[in-house]
């Protein structure tokens, strides 16, 4: 597998952990306790860890760098509005957490900022996601060399290793199995 390529199959992981999301907010506005609350809490770490951590660690501290030395702008162009949504998309998932963090309290309230934050969060991913497959993937594909691509893939795997651990990434999708076979 390429680098690339490595990178859209994580999207469609990522996709999938929206569409659980989707369907874990609606069971939390009709009763907010129990089992999903406990699973939007393993789903708000596999955010933390997987999309953010691993993903789009790869694509901050690999990719981008790599594109910008071909000429790819930071500022104005492809790179600086994902690392903007890369950013935008922490603040909702810190959100999240608050909210969730609030409702393990016994707030009921807190429903109504979990839902706002998540609708934020899926909107801003998909719409993301959609961006670097159709905009910002062809541009690394067309103009990084096979040589560099067998590089940055070998760099994705020492740095998943480096930031979440040996074995992690296949733990994360064992939970999206089995979030999976209960959600969707």
């Amino acid at each position: 597998m390429d680098a690339i390529n490595e990178l859209r199959n994580e999207h469609q992981a990522i996709l999938m952990t929206l569409s659980i999301l989707e369907r874990m907010i609606h069971r939390i506005k009709e009763v907010p306790e129990g089992q999903v609350v406990e699973h939007l809490g393993r789903l708000v770490e596999f955010f933390k860890i997987f999309v953010d951590k691993c993903h789009h660690g790869k694509e901050e501290d690999l990719l981008f760098p790599a594109l910008m030395k071909i000429g790819v702008s930071k500022h104005g162009g492809p790179i600086g509005v994902m690392l903007a949504e890369h950013d935008e998309g922490r603040g909702y998932i810190r959100e999240l957490q608050a909210g969730l963090d609030q409702l393990k309290k016994g707030n009921p309230d807190s429903v109504g900022r979990i839902d706002q934050s998540a609708a934020n969060y899926i909107s801003l991913l998909r719409a993301h996601i959609e961006k670097e497959d159709t905009v910002l993937f062809p541009i690394a594909e067309a103009n990084l060399s096979f040589d560099k691509q067998s590089q940055l893939y070998k760099a994705f795997q020492k740095l998943e290793i480096e930031k979440i651990g040996a074995g992690r990434h296949e733990e994360l999708h064992g939970l999206l199995d089995q979030l999976k076979s209960i959600y969707l």
